[in-house]
């Protein structure tokens, strides 16, 4: 990232929000101060000023002390320009493998990590689609919509960070995935018709994978146990299982069996009400021909 284009000032930290390091975050933390600390050996072995420096990137010098401190994310425009103007042959950029990784917020990898281990996946989902089955354009409209407001540079980071969870579709074996969204999720336009569309579509495309079974409760349905909220299964190859809901166990993920038998017979509860996954995927295609 330049100089601000037309007003031909450097970016402060002002200009870039959301990419602050996150105290609680230990790893992360240390990964950005050894980005920043060779990024300050570098610049003092040429023998340049942080102000200088600065203008040579388009940065300000607070900004640039702060990076080389370890307190804020260098964006990749920022390394790959350090890289040029330091001379360091390619090797400063290549520090983005590494930091990309963590500008995402600690929990958000967290739970990444658990699903991009797991071999199944069950959910049920009262309130919005699944961050799995989420288009870019209905999680950006879901972000942009939270009180008080995100700044932008805070929602196309999160929608990044919801995308990057969906490569669990791309590993091979294929884990078992099963959604369960309530009718009111589906219906509900976020984002407008277009992107409401392209959301139906995205369901009906993962909904016939062979290995994920798609279900839509009725509105019109009885009660059922989801009725407090979400509820997350993930099971793992040694046979270890990890739960959450929103309505148990004060929303903590637990693994105490005893807690999970009971997570697991709410879950079955859920998709034995459930529209079976056929008639669900027939529910969304009549949807989407009335957008």
């Amino acid at each position: 990232m330049s100089v601000d284009a037309g007003a031909g000032r450097l970016r402060t930290e002002a200009d870039e929000p959301g990419w602050e390091v996150d105290p609680d975050d230990e790893w992360g933390i240390a990964v950005i101060a050894t980005v920043g600390r060779q990024l300050r050996l570098r610049r003092e072995a040429v023998g340049m000023r942080a102000a200088e420096f600065g203008e040579s990137v388009g940065y300000g010098e607070d900004l640039v002390y702060k990076i080389e401190g370890g307190k804020r994310i260098p964006r990749q425009e920022y390394l790959d320009r350090a890289d040029e103007v330091l001379g360091a042959g390619g090797l400063i950029s290549a520090t983005w493998v590494d930091v990309k990784r963590v500008r995402y917020p600690k929990r958000v990898r967290e739970l990444g990590k658990l699903e991009a281990m797991a071999v199944e996946i069950g959910v049920y989902e009262c309130n919005s689609v699944h961050g799995l089955v989420q288009t870019s354009g209905h999680a950006r409209a879901l972000f942009e919509a939270a009180q008080p407001p995100y700044s932008q540079d805070d929602v196309e980071r999160m929608v990044a960070a919801r995308l990057a969870r969906q490569s669990v579709f791309d590993r091979d074996p294929a884990p078992s995935l099963h959604f369960v969204l309530e009718e009111a999720v589906v219906r509900r336009p976020v984002g407008g018709t277009m992107v409401w569309g392209q959301q139906l579509e995205h369901l009906l495309e993962v909904g016939k994978l062979r290995n994920v079974a798609l279900q839509v409760m009725p509105t019109n349905s009885d009660a059922h146990p989801g009725l407090d909220g979400k509820i997350e299964l993930l099971k793992f190859p040694d046979g270890t299982v990890v739960g959450r809901s929103d309505g148990a166990f004060n929303g903590r993920p637990i693994t105490d069996p005893k807690q999970l038998r009971i997570l697991e017979l709410r879950y079955g509860t859920i998709r034995a009400q459930a529209l079976p996954p056929r008639e669900s995927l027939a529910f969304i295609e009549q949807l989407l021909g009335e957008t």
